[in-house]
């Protein structure tokens, strides 16, 4: 096995492995001082069959669930792009590292999901970037929280209020998230940010819709929606539970986690109402059939 190692998923130094191995000895280890830059890794085995991978999540200070959407395997055995799209929580806390780690991605468009409201009230902290927000609004969490302190709002009500929330980005915002998905054809935007407070609804809904729209099994779009409970630090919410009882804190972390039946309901209502994902995004995000074809030329290899 050779490994190659790269700041670029586009351009591998083929005549330059960093390790060569035997494959029976089932590890390779590459070792760099470089904790700013993202690195991409091609694995080469007997120089006949190749298989490009890295580390989905990218380190950072003060970013929540900075992940990209490279590398998940369509229906097809096509491959998403590594550096293209990334999905993330707000950007409004950024350290020097953080700054330099999002220059190192090279993004060049991050879709601001959030509503104009917290879009004003918390502005994004990074200029190198074209900023495009496309207001989708889910409630203000302060006011969520105080109903939740005052025992108006407990645990059951708390999965009904993200349900229907999944249900909104469905029947009411769709246009939006079309609207997002579209610029996703221009290939001069990329690499692209998709950015929501904590990003894991908007920008997980949005990053499923994508992933679906380019023939990703629905078991692994869940898997990434999922993936979001690994990297959200939830520790910096303490200080909104302290003192609560225990089912107040129960449903507050219903609110900050992703939870599988909150994706399901609203799938299942895409499913049930226009019977295939591509039917919904051509109807209702008019994402046409072309257009979709489009996508999938310019995000799978």
């Amino acid at each position: 096995m050779k490994l190659y190692v790269t700041d670029n998923p586009d351009h591998f130094q083929k005549s330059n492995p960093v390790v060569i191995t035997d494959i029976k000895e089932g590890r390779a280890t590459y070792i760099t001082n470089d904790n700013i830059t993202r690195k991409y890794f091609r694995l080469s085995f007997n120089d006949k069959y190749k298989k490009d991978v890295s580390s989905r999540a990218v380190s950072t200070e003060g970013i929540q669930n900075l992940r990209d959407l490279g590398g998940y395997q369509s229906k097809n055995s096509k491959t998403t792009h590594w550096g293209m799209v990334y999905r993330s929580g707000k950007l409004t806390e950024l350290s020097e590292w953080d700054g330099l780690r999002l220059n190192s991605l090279g993004i060049k468009t991050i879709i601001d999901l959030r509503s104009e409201h917290e879009a004003e009230k918390f502005p994004i902290q990074y200029a190198n970037a074209n900023i495009i927000n496309i207001p989708i609004s889910t409630g203000d969490i302060s006011v969520i929280f105080e109903r939740i302190r005052e025992k108006r709002l407990r645990k059951g009500d708390g999965i009904i209020f993200m349900q229907d929330l999944y249900l909104q980005f469905v029947k009411q915002q769709s246009a939006q998230f079309g609207e997002a998905l579209r610029l996703l054809l221009n290939e001069e935007n990329y690499p692209v940010l998709f950015s929501s407070s904590l990003g894991k609804d908007r920008s997980g809904f949005l990053s499923a819709l994508l992933l679906l729209a380019l023939d990703i099994p629905e078991s692994t779009v869940m898997q990434d929606y999922i993936a979001s409970n690994d990297f959200l630090n939830l520790k910096k919410f303490e200080d909104m539970v302290k003192g609560l009882d225990t089912e107040a804190q129960e449903t507050i972390t219903l609110l900050l986690t992703a939870n599988e039946m909150y994706m399901d309901i609203a799938l299942n209502k895409i499913k049930k109402e226009y019977g295939t994902y591509q039917k919904f995004l051509s109807k209702e995000l008019n994402l046409t059939e072309k257009e979709q074809a489009e996508l999938k030329e310019i995000m799978l290899y």
